[in-house]
């Protein structure tokens, strides 16, 4: 489902613990205004935010991608401010990622290094109930003995009869390397890596929401995994755009819904 309308205005109108992940890359610091069409602080995303709460099912994850602005020559912190909020609302802070845009970045100031990272702060409303680390990290010692020739204890030495050898991969580290992407949207959210997390933090069948769903790669990923998708735009043509997308993926397209709750034929 895709709907055309402001998330503030869309979201309470959904039913209390419906949504088993979010993933968003929300519009942070005013540094992607779109034309002038999205304005961003603590006005919007503190009540997006309680919002998610209230949506997120006992066990379900929210990822939040998000980064700062340097403005005068110091870094706003508002993803810090953020975070914090998440966790005095009652979501724990399951884990600090980073996306390491590998092959590009930003000078955010002439006096720092490029930035090219961004955070991905993995909040959840209790233990997430779906966990599915990614094992691709290629082992070194892939097929050599790690198991040791035995154990001591106080009973003496004893010699270990299985071996165990390693396997050929390991769970991948919480930075992740994922070059960024070129599209019709001035901010395209890299399709691996909403598929990597939509992996990592559900199971099929769930529902899926982005609040801030742009050209709608969270949909495209919901689809190609088998997840339910609600996906929220504020901007038309971008929602025209999503619709584009998943018709290439999944038809027919679930209908589009305007803000006063009519439907639309895609």
């Amino acid at each position: 489902m895709i709907y055309c309308g402001d998330c503030l205005e869309i979201m309470p109108t959904l039913p209390d613990k419906s949504i088993d992940m979010t993933i968003t890359s929300p519009p942070y610091d005013n540094l992607r205004t779109y034309g002038g069409s999205l304005e961003w602080g603590e006005h919007i995303w503190k009540p997006v935010i309680a919002e998610l709460f209230r949506l997120t099912r006992d066990g379900g994850v929210v990822v939040w991608v998000v980064g700062d602005a340097t403005i005068k020559g110091s870094e706003t912190g508002t993803s810090f401010r953020q975070a914090l909020y998440f966790k005095e609302i009652g979501f724990n802070l399951h884990d600090t990622m980073i996306w390491v845009k590998d092959g590009g970045g930003a000078i955010g100031s002439q006096l720092c290094y490029v930035q090219n990272f961004e955070y991905m702060f993995v909040f959840s409303k209790g233990k997430p109930a779906s966990i599915n680390r990614i094992r691709d990290k290629a082992n070194l010692s892939f097929g050599k003995d790690k198991s040791g020739v035995g154990r001591r204890t106080k009973e003496g030495f004893h010699k270990i009869e299985q071996r165990k050898l390693c396997g050929e991969f390991s769970v991948r580290n919480n930075w992740w390397y994922v070059p960024p992407e070129k599209g019709e949207h001035p901010a395209v959210f890299p399709l691996r890596l909403a598929t990597d997390h939509i992996l990592s933090w559900s199971s099929e069948g769930d529902t899926i929401l982005d609040p801030f769903a742009g050209s709608g790669t969270t949909g495209v990923a919901c689809v190609k995994t088998r997840r339910e998708f609600i996906l929220i735009e504020k901007d038309p043509k971008y929602v025209a755009m999503a619709e584009r997308r998943i018709k290439q993926v999944q038809p027919p397209l679930p209908m589009t819904m305007d803000v006063g709750g009519s439907a639309k034929a895609s």
